[in-house]
């Protein structure tokens, strides 16, 4: 019988997000080999693999690309489980202390990020040129604007269009960014949440921001610093010899050479099936970034922001620097665990900070800046958040008495998860292939089975547009609205605060030793003790 141990004692050579396995469970706890390696073995570890496949085993399955989002296996050992939300028995803020007034249905729970209004403290992003965004994309931008919130297309996008065309090097027209803006718009209502656009390096070469501000009247421009996967640059796999050809002779970098005659004839004959496109990394310095935010905005850009990833505290450092210096709308920061789909698994695992660290790290950068009278861009953090409880702290946590420094959270691969279930379901349902236990629960109908349809049936069946409605974006308009949005007010009317600008650090109560002294939140012993002694005096 083959005995349990704990996953990080193996993970290094038996991955799921790879597909390998060890022959035992109980490795070596260095290596992830097993203690005996035999020869006879017929499983596929990350050695085994990668005798095979080289470059390939890097990635998560590369069949699975552009029908799949990845993320890190790794526990980082501090997260948002290690801090509780203190629960209020007095008072009330933001609303009357009046048990007819206090109702959790009362909590506001609208954020603002950079001047956009949000009906719930989320945004959505970013998309980009994968398959996995662009086939899943209407779900995801309609479900945004039927939710208030701002989504954002993701790099690549006019880059990655073979319908794009292109004039001395600058796009100037893109049936995809076109369909992807027009998605959103149609149902949004022109107050909460929009759609913004996100360039890169090969984005800004091609014209992109230009291309979407005059053609498109786009409002929100986002900066992309480095992070496509992870710290390396955008990546996607090509399966197509055309296409490969096609984005290397745009520019990109393209592994294998698609030009390379052997290259060619390896893939016609099997032994290659696809092709990595990457693109370049940034090297941002203060100046050409700051005239650079000074261009966008005299383009027509009516918000500005910047994307950046789970860098080393310095990096943070200068970023914040340069985000006050421009002015910048908002900055998002993205802690480390997610990823595109093919970032490389060992640096999803291996390489950055952490969410909960990288927030502090953020933290301490805006608390100097305002001590010093500088300017403080709003800030949105990213980085493994699937539910109210993870938003409401990282919220809190930036709170020191004023105004939270994070209006907002970014989510990405939950929302996809959102999608990807109600498409695959409401397929089900229409083929009459629902598992027997969910039609016993839910009902055999998208009808029946999507609680916030009736809500939204009754918004839009009398203009004649609800069936413009996929059942994907129904999905996550139930998952973000009723499920998240409810839940924050759940856990705000409990912590007796009505607005989301309310709620502060004094809310949180850190579990560890380690959460405590990283964030500064203290523990359950130490919550309180000033407040005892006068209340018992």
């Amino acid at each position: 019988m083959r005995t349990p141990v704990r996953r990080d004692s193996y993970y290094l050579n038996s991955r799921s997000v790879t597909e390998t396995e060890t022959r035992v469970l109980d490795t070596c706890p260095q290596s992830g080999l097993c203690p005996l390696c035999i020869r006879e073995c017929q499983l596929l570890c990350e050695v085994g693999l990668s005798a095979f496949r080289g470059r390939e085993a890097l990635y998560p399955v590369p069949r699975r690309f552009g029908e799949s989002t990845a993320a890190a296996v790794k526990d980082f050992r501090l997260d948002w489980s290690h801090f509780n939300i203190n629960s209020e028995l007095l008072g009330a803020d933001g609303i009357e202390a009046s048990p007819d007034e206090a109702l959790f249905t009362n909590v506001n729970v609208e954020s603002e990020v950079g001047g956009i209004k949000l009906k719930l403290p989320i945004v959505l992003g970013a998309f980009g040129s994968t398959d996995v965004a662009r086939v899943n994309w209407d779900g995801l931008a309609i479900g945004a604007a039927l939710s208030g919130l701002m989504i954002t297309i993701g790099e690549n996008v006019c880059g990655m269009d073979m319908a794009a065309t292109f004039t001395n090097g600058k796009v100037t027209y893109s049936k995809e960014m076109e369909r992807r803006i027009n998605s959103f718009r149609r149902f949004w209502d022109g107050v909460h949440g929009e759609v913004a656009v996100q360039t890169n390096v090969e984005d800004q070469r091609m014209g992109v921001d230009q291309y979407v501000i005059s053609k498109h009247e786009v409002n929100v421009i986002e900066r992309k610093w480095g992070q496509g996967a992870k710290a390396i640059g955008g990546e996607v796999r090509v399966k197509d010899l055309w296409k490969a050809l096609e984005l290397k002779h745009r520019g990109y970098l393209v592994i294998p050479d698609p030009e390379d005659k052997r290259v060619q004839e390896a893939f016609k004959s099997g032994a290659i099936d696809s092709f990595e496109r990457h693109s370049r990394v940034g090297m941002p310095n203060q100046k050409d970034f700051v005239e650079d935010v000074e261009w966008l905005r005299q383009l027509g850009a009516k918000h500005v922001g910047l994307k950046t990833g789970s860098y080393r505290p310095s990096a943070v450092a200068f970023t914040m620097k340069v985000a006050s210096e421009a002015k910048l709308d908002y900055v998002c920061f993205d802690g480390s665990g997610g990823g595109t789909g093919m970032s490389p698994v060992t640096m999803m695992d291996e390489m950055g900070l952490p969410t909960v660290h990288l927030e502090a790290i953020v933290l301490r950068c805006a608390e100097i800046l305002k001590k010093k009278g500088r300017y403080v861009p709003d800030i949105v953090m990213a980085g493994g958040f699937i539910n109210e409880s993870q938003i409401y702290k990282a919220i809190a946590l930036s709170n020191f008495g004023d105004e939270p420094y994070v209006k907002a959270v970014l989510m990405a691969r939950a929302p996809l998860t959102a999608v990807m279930k109600s498409s695959y379901f409401a397929e089900l349902a229409k083929e009459g292939k629902l598992p027997h236990y969910f039609k016993d629960r839910y009902g055999d109908r998208p009808e029946q089975f999507f609680s916030g349809y009736a809500e939204l049936s009754a918004k839009y069946n009398g203009n004649g547009t609800l069936n413009e409605i996929p059942w994907e974006a129904i999905g996550l308009y139930t998952y973000l609205t009723h499920r998240i949005g409810v839940g924050l007010q759940h856990l705000m009317a409990g912590s007796r605060k009505w607005r989301i600008n309310l709620i502060n650090r004094s809310n949180l109560v850190a579990l560890t030793e380690f959460a405590s002294r990283t964030t500064g939140i203290p523990l359950p012993e130490e919550l309180d003790q000033q407040v005892i002694e006068q209340m018992l005096s």
